[in-house]
């Protein structure tokens, strides 16, 4: 008589496909064949998500094992070398129903179900660049969580990069400018033009950790490197200049923030984030009391905090000679016009020069090119 399973593990059974003969060896082996003794680690309606799924064969081995979710995604996975275990290579994700189908290599099947418990939160995230786009040479990959990341290892071992190149990049945490966990994935150096990049978040089953919730689904992004470019600002000379495969295209006047105070502009190197266009700047938003309420032209994002690059026609006595702003590079109309049309989301803008406020902090736009290659990479979770 053949053992019983251990208590408490599923027995999956198979209806005959054959008749046998009373109590022949052959109908036994036909019986042993067509009724595998197999057990699954998760059972019941409650299961709990976050596991890989372990499917165990008794007796004999295992040729194959199929494990399907609820819509449709199978879960892949491997046989071990004694054939008697199949461990899925990925984490069984919350509220899902999945149902399991094993085959012996003597022709034998079972089938089982079972269905994970529901999560009580659900992390979810934001993804930059988006998808099928063209950015500048200083774009990161960037992730934005809605709720706190604790197990950062974890989930950064689930995001994977790859680029048509082989880039060198690394991910880092930081925190986002309105608190929120975020990590970015940023090239060793500035891209190059042309670059293809993939962003594969797989997600679904993970948990972020205390108070974050379950990840119950997988994300995905990819973008195109357009030109190389980038645009030099120079506090010294009060010119901006914009740079293509390392030519100087064109330099223009302009006039930066009032060194001194809170009205300095940052230096360093910030990314171009968003091509805004006409927007209402009020000095309150940024800290700044009522100092101007204006509609201000061609208005370039640099930073969360309110650092743009824009038209400012009412600062022309110093174009060229005085930063004399609040904090935003100003230029004519006419120079602003033509810089809008020329730069592109992801363009670095390098601030040069003195009588800047420091570097913005990484998570302020996108900030971590201030920061050394070695310093960065040790903002990885699994450095």
């Amino acid at each position: 008589m053949r053992p019983r399973h251990a208590a408490g593990l599923v027995a999956l059974t198979a209806a005959l496909t054959a008749c046998s003969g009373g109590g022949s060896a052959a109908g036994a082996a036909d019986l042993a064949a067509d009724k595998p003794d197999i057990s699954v680690n998760l059972r019941g309606e409650q299961a709990k998500a976050g596991s890989p799924v372990k499917v165990k064969l008794a007796e004999g081995k295992l040729k194959q094992v199929t494990v399907t979710g609820t819509e449709g995604a199978k879960l892949t996975g491997k046989v071990s070398a004694n054939g008697t275990t199949w461990t899925s290579d990925r984490k069984a994700a919350p509220g899902t129903a999945y149902q399991v189908e094993a085959v012996t290599d003597e022709g034998g099947s079972a089938r089982a179900s079972f269905k994970t418990a529901a999560p009580d939160q659900v992390n979810k995230l934001t993804l930059t660049p988006g998808k099928d786009t063209t950015v500048g040479v200083a774009q990161p990959l960037s992730v934005v969580f809605d709720h706190p990341v604790k197990n950062k290892a974890e989930v950064e071992k689930h995001l994977k990069v790859t680029t048509s190149n082989g880039t060198e990049g690394s991910w880092g945490w930081i925190q986002n400018y309105d608190g929120k966990d975020r990590v970015d994935w940023r090239p060793k150096d500035y891209w190059k033009s042309g670059t293809k990049v993939k962003l594969d978040a797989r997600l679904n089953g993970i948990d972020s950790g205390t108070d974050g919730g379950w990840f119950v689904r997988d994300y995905a992004t990819g973008f195109t490197v357009g030109k190389s470019q980038k645009v030099k600002v120079d506090l010294d000379s009060k010119q901006a200049t914009l740079v293509r495969d390392g030519q100087s295209v064109k330099t223009v006047p302009m006039s930066a923030g009032t060194p001194g105070g809170e009205k300095a502009s940052w230096g360093g190197t910030s990314v171009l984030m968003a091509k805004e266009g006409t927007i209402n700047m009020r000095s309150e938003t940024v800290g700044l009391g009522d100092a101007y309420d204006k509609m201000v032209d061609n208005s370039m994002r640099l930073t969360w905090s309110g650092m743009y690059a824009h038209a400012a026609p009412w600062n022309a006595a110093y174009f060229g000679n005085t930063n004399h702003s609040s904090g935003c590079i100003g230029m004519s109309d006419g120079d602003a016009s033509w810089l809008y049309g020329q730069v592109q989301v992801g363009d670095p803008f390098e601030v040069s020069g003195s009588g800047s406020k420091g570097v913005p902090d990484p998570g302020n736009g996108y900030g971590e090119w201030n920061l050394s290659w070695a310093d960065w990479q040790t903002k990885s979770a699994l450095s």
